[in-house]
């Protein structure tokens, strides 16, 4: 028994070996035109996709053979679960596959901002040794919020703590649920004004779209300090321009952006006062073998009639089965 599997982002070559090695035909296209990805789906029973692939329900519907789908990372929101569902096409994804990668992202790029390190480091390949215009700040003694306390969540907040920061989580889902070790439970509006730096760890949904915005800001302490590594669109991008530009906020470091790549001119992309990055939290070489060897084997699984595990969806295998 084979099946036929397509993988339309650029993987790591473990997943291929993984696929082959399951005796699954895999049709690798990393790289592709609108017009080769429409023309792939129809023949493939597994779909792999990272985050550059949209499983468009357009697609999905174009794809008669479709079995099931596997999101190599955590986020679904390039796959239209509804659609899929509708189909009865699992949907599986990573969920813990890159907590470290965007943990550990999460402190480079809060650490590159209260240390100015990317000004400082052009300043200086520009000719110039100007240690007093980059002045920074520590973070132990500060105290970090954060919006979103589920498995990346909580690796921020260990580390956090080693650097000597206070933690304070909001968290409607975990609501009646003891916290975290070194973590304080608050709402979110205690959570805005007491929060020397506030880190989002929520994953883009309807309830999540636009949290955090004007008014969410006019709460933030004067000076605080905003991170997202989690996904575009948690963040209202015009409003936090604004904050930044008139020092309510005294800057941003960013992972993630509502349209990615954000347009040529993106008001956010040129302020001093911004640290971004193109979505890197989990390309390392560590997550991304992982994911990649995981959701392989979740797919071959699932293809080939040994079970199913971390379904976004599993009402739709049920069904088809």
């Amino acid at each position: 028994m084979s099946a036929r599997v397509l993988v339309s982002d650029a993987v790591a070559p473990a997943t291929l070996e993984a696929l082959k090695a399951a005796g699954l035909e895999v049709n690798y296209l990393p790289k592709h035109t609108p017009e080769e990805l429409r023309a792939a789906v129809p023949e493939a029973e597994g779909w792999i996709v990272r985050s550059a692939t949209k499983a468009t329900a357009e697609l999905i519907e174009a794809a008669p053979k479709l079995r099931a789908i596997g999101r190599a990372g955590a986020g679904v929101d390039n796959v239209d679960v509804a659609a899929a569902t509708r189909r009865g096409v699992l949907v599986m994804n990573v969920p813990g596959g890159s907590t470290l990668a965007v943990a550990e992202l999460t402190f480079a790029l809060l650490l590159a901002l209260v240390r100015h390190v990317s000004r400082a480091h052009a300043s200086l390949r520009e000719g110039r040794w100007e240690k007093s215009a980059f002045l920074g700040t520590q973070l132990s003694g500060k105290t970090l919020g954060l919006v979103g306390v589920g498995r990346i969540g909580r690796a921020v907040a260990a580390r956090a703590q080693a650097f000597g920061m206070q933690v304070l989580g909001c968290d409607p889902k975990l609501a009646g649920s003891p916290p975290p070790p070194g973590v304080e439970w608050v709402e979110l509006d205690a959570l805005l004004t007491r929060a020397d730096v506030v880190s989002l760890h929520v994953p883009l949904s309807p309830q999540t779209r636009g949290l955090i915005g004007a008014a969410q800001f006019a709460r933030m302490k004067p000076g605080a300090l905003l991170v997202d590594c989690a996904r575009g669109g948690v963040v209202d991008e015009a409003a936090l321009a604004e904050a930044l530009r008139s020092g309510r906020l005294a800057g941003a470091a960013l992972d993630v952006f509502e349209t990615e790549p954000p347009p040529a001119g993106h008001p956010l992309l040129g302020l001093p006062n911004v640290v971004a990055t193109p979505h890197l939290g989990a390309s390392t070489v560590e997550a991304q073998e992982g994911v990649g060897v995981t959701i392989a084997a979740q797919l071959a699984d699932a293809l080939l009639g040994r079970g199913v595990r971390d379904a976004v969806n599993p009402e739709a295998w049920k069904r088809s089965s």
